[in-house]
């Protein structure tokens, strides 16, 4: 999972993508709207956490703007803002969920993961392919019942793949969602992951493939 952090403040940024980190989610953090609002339209994320009060304008409008658009990214507004008022009037600009900094980092990432377990969310609870089951919330995998070894790493590309059984994940598209914009990998990692992950499934029957698409990326489905 990548989110979107709009944050002027760099070290609460900062705090924010450790919590994340912690999470097991990669984040990109912006401290100004024009460029969180860029970001938007450029990557992809699947949620965001928003700031209302931005050095160039206010969260609102970045916000406006993106709903406006039909953009459906899940937002989370995190703001000192803690006023009555304020808390009437964000349900009206599109959020999803409204939380008061300072907050402890433990919820923040609790908080993430319960607004994309919503319908039209990122997460689901369960996927399942062949003999091959994920949690996706507790984070490990089983065969047949018995539970397969796999690196952080590892779960976070056999999700991306599972979601999109019978499809073609293109290379690119994991190494943005598994690296942010400031953990850019040196090498090469993904077809590691890929040979890693192949193996130990074959190693528990888990009953999937993972199709090499040259020059494109991977498709994986249950074996025939």
């Amino acid at each position: 999972m990548k989110i979107l952090i709009v944050e002027d403040e760099p070290e609460l940024a900062e705090l924010i993508r450790y919590a994340l980190r912690r999470a097991g989610m990669q984040s990109d953090a912006f401290g100004e709207a024009a460029a969180a609002e860029h970001a938007l339209r450029t990557g992809h994320y699947d949620a965001m956490l928003l700031d209302l009060g931005l050095p160039d304008g206010r969260g609102e409008t970045l916000l406006r703007r993106h709903r406006r658009t039909g953009g459906t990214t899940p937002v989370l507004i995190v703001t000192a803002t803690d006023a009555v008022q304020s808390r009437v009037d964000c349900p009206t600009l599109g959020p999803d969920d409204y939380l008061v900094k300072p907050c402890d980092r433990d919820e923040l990432g609790a908080r993430v993961r319960a607004l994309l377990r919503r319908p039209g969310g990122a997460l689901g609870t369960t996927l399942v392919l062949g003999r091959l089951e994920l949690d996706t919330i507790g984070r490990h995998a089983s065969s047949g019942g018995a539970p397969v070894a796999l690196s952080r790493r590892e779960l976070d590309v056999l999700e991306h793949l599972m979601r999109r059984a019978g499809r073609v994940v293109p290379k690119d598209l994991l190494e943005e969602k598994l690296y942010d914009a400031d953990n850019s990998p040196d090498s090469n990692p993904i077809p590691v992951h890929i040979h890693n992950l192949r193996r130990k499934l074959d190693q528990n029957d888990a009953g999937v493939e993972i199709h090499t698409i040259r020059g494109v990326g991977y498709l994986v489905h249950a074996r025939a």
